[in-house]
């Protein structure tokens, strides 16, 4: 007895141990999973930059008239008493501050308004349907795909169209009654709502456009003087997209803020689709100044620098937007490693084509300040300039001069 009570003390034991070990694998288990789904869920969440999309849209049609005729006791004579239809819902396209990407229309490119509801008897009037607001970025094209026409530019925050109108409720038998035709039966179908496709553009609204061949120091630049933080690498078209900064200069208390965009890299022939082609400068063709950058030190692996400006320039120019006309000013990059051969002849160039040139480091942060003193300097005299011109052009309108 004792020796089988030994027994099933130490098998009681090992069976608690086994159980205990057993218990804590499985809270290791939930440990890790718990650790995996928060890895997951802090994980940033990247969105992809869509500047094109093409949408469907349908207004609501209208609601249906009703035919009906008023039975109540003790009026003997009731006549006609079908209602109105509701009108079909519209669809209004908002542009917003809160979205910078067309990508929610890309996975989702129909949208469909709510038809107006049927007329009723008693002359009761149907309601009207639910209209729909597409929210798009400030900068945003919307083209008739149809057609090609133009039909809005979203230039400012909070703008409000309608792209597709709602139809026209039918009208009851009771609107056909008249002294000589008593008890009409004639009543109105809705009217159909409007359906048609657009496509959308976007063109980012920046002041300051940043131009040149991969890997000049573009994106470093935007990280060095905003709050934006592309990506930065020793690699050829880190930039797949554009990234915008916002920027301050001048003393504090009295800072001109204007808006940066970084421009994905050019190369010769992108206007054929060499590298990653020139579908980014559409976002450029609204900035009021560019900012060319060269790199002039050896790590680029070109030769010229001069030979590299005009490439650049020529891309430009055969985009066909008059970018290549637009207030330029040109930037030395790199010079904390500058090849000084490299840098003379840039500086030569500059000097005959009478354009300002700016030698900065990112890295080091010399002549960063400079630079962006001259970019608001530029940013605010061709905001004057439009400021004048639009004054002009609301006194000619005015007085019909």
């Amino acid at each position: 007895m004792g020796r089988a009570g030994a027994k099933s003390r130490h098998h009681t034991r090992q069976s608690t141990s086994l159980g205990f070990a057993s218990r804590l694998f499985r809270f290791g288990e939930i440990a890790e999973l718990r650790s995996a789904w928060a890895d997951e869920c802090v994980r940033p969440y990247v969105i992809m930059f869509i500047d094109e999309a093409k949408i469907r849209v349908k207004a609501g049609d209208g609601g249906n008239g009703c035919m009906a005729f008023r039975r109540e006791k003790f009026v003997p004579r009731g006549g006609p008493s079908g209602g109105d239809g509701g009108r079909g819902g519209d669809i209004w396209m908002e542009s917003s501050e809160r979205h910078n990407t067309l990508l929610h229309f890309r996975f989702n490119p129909e949208y469909k308004a709510e038809r107006g509801r049927h007329g009723e008897g008693a002359k009761k009037t149907g309601r009207e349907g639910e209209s729909i607001v597409l929210k798009v970025p400030v900068g945003t094209i919307v083209y008739d795909e149809d057609t090609g026409e133009k039909v809005y530019d979203f230039s400012r925050p909070d703008e409000r169209v309608v792209i597709a109108r709602g139809g026209r409720g039918g009208r009851g038998n009771a609107q056909f009654a008249t002294s000589t035709h008593q008890a009409p039966r004639e009543h109105e179908e809705g009217r159909p709502g409007e359906e048609r496709n657009f496509r959308l553009e976007l063109k980012l609204l920046a002041d300051v456009g940043l131009v040149g061949y991969p890997n000049v120091g573009k994106s470093t630049l935007i990280s060095v003087i905003s709050a934006a933080r592309p990506k930065v690498a020793d690699y050829p078209f880190t930039t797949l997209e554009p990234n915008l900064g916002v920027v301050l200069a001048g003393d504090k208390g009295k800072e001109t803020s204007f808006v940066v965009a970084d421009i994905p890299g050019l190369i010769e022939g992108a206007h054929t689709g060499s590298g990653l082609g020139t579908q980014f400068l559409r976002h450029i063709e609204r900035t009021r100044l560019l900012v060319h950058m060269v790199d002039v030190s050896d790590s680029s692996g070109r030769d010229d620098v001069v030979k590299d400006v005009e490439v650049i320039r020529g891309e430009l120019a055969s985009f066909g937007a008059g970018l290549e006309k637009k207030p330029t000013l040109m930037v030395a990059s790199k010079i904390d490693v500058a090849n000084p051969e490299k840098l003379k002849k840039l500086k030569q160039w500059a000097t005959r084509k009478k354009l300002k040139l700016y030698s900065i480091s990112a890295v080091t942060g010399e002549g960063i300040e400079k630079l962006k003193f001259a970019m608001a300097e530029g940013v605010e005299e061709v905001r004057k300039t439009l400021a004048k011109a639009q004054a002009e052009e609301t006194t000619i309108s005015r007085f019909g001069v």
